[in-house]
């Protein structure tokens, strides 16, 4: 077994009917720093989503109000910036992770007051992942907040620090695949390999994803020396 394998998404992904929400953070051969995040879903109110860009700003909205049910798990920011970091996340730690960078916290310490969701019993891990830019370099964070029982007895907490590497990224999602309670994802967060070209990425992504349970996919490449990004939205509900 290579343990330093570099694995494609199709390797990763092709298959697999759900891997739930997952991020992607990692370097591009030419060495932007690079950011995905997409979400999927089982169930009627989960399905009505849709990905919208504010100010920079990533944000999960229903695509039709109407038919919403509970968004407190559905509805949030998932991508923000703040000073020369840039947050992404599967829920409202989003806004967590901010507030505590604003008080002086760390990325880990911010994440100290979550935990997984409260959706028994599928008990969804709670990820996030943080870039952090600095003089034309970057390196990257990811975290996993997982239960550590069937039961939500209590929370585990894992924290990953990265350096950012050409071509290569890893991959951090909820679950393993599906299931009923649906199977929290497990280990380290595998390492992806990631293309030169954003729509390459884009492309191969989203035609990975189970047809019938995925929802929505944002792509976002970063220039380290102008700052400038490119980025890419797919909504499957238009």
């Amino acid at each position: 077994m290579d343990i330093y394998r570099i694995n494609s998404v199709t390797e990763l992904i092709k298959g697999n009917p759900y891997v739930g929400r997952g991020i992607v953070a990692g370097c591009s051969p030419d060495g932007r720093a690079v950011a995905a995040y997409f979400i999927m879903g089982r169930s009627s109110n989960s399905r009505n989503r849709i990905f919208a860009l504010r100010g920079g700003e990533l944000f999960t909205e229903p695509f039709d109000a109407s038919k919403v049910e509970d968004p407190s798990l559905i509805i949030y920011a998932a991508l923000r910036s703040y000073e020369n970091k840039l947050i992404v996340t599967n829920g409202d730690q989003t806004d967590t992770i901010v507030d505590g960078l604003k008080e002086g916290k760390s990325f880990s310490q911010a994440l100290s007051s979550r935990q997984f969701e409260p959706d028994a019993p599928n008990l969804t891990p709670r990820i996030s992942a943080m870039l952090s830019f600095e003089k034309g370099s970057f390196s990257y964070q990811m975290s996993i907040l997982k239960s550590v029982d069937g039961q939500g007895s209590a929370c585990c907490r894992y924290t990953f620090d990265y350096p950012a590497l050409p071509g290569l990224g890893h991959f951090i999602h909820t679950y393993i695949t599906d299931g009923n309670p649906i199977p929290s994802f497990q280990g380290e967060p595998e390492r992806m390999a990631i293309p030169q070209d954003i729509d390459r990425f884009t492309n191969e992504l989203w035609e990975t994803l189970d047809e019938d349970n995925k929802i929505s996919l944002y792509v976002r490449y970063t220039d380290l020396n102008s700052d400038k990004y490119e980025e890419r939205l797919i909504n499957k509900n238009k």
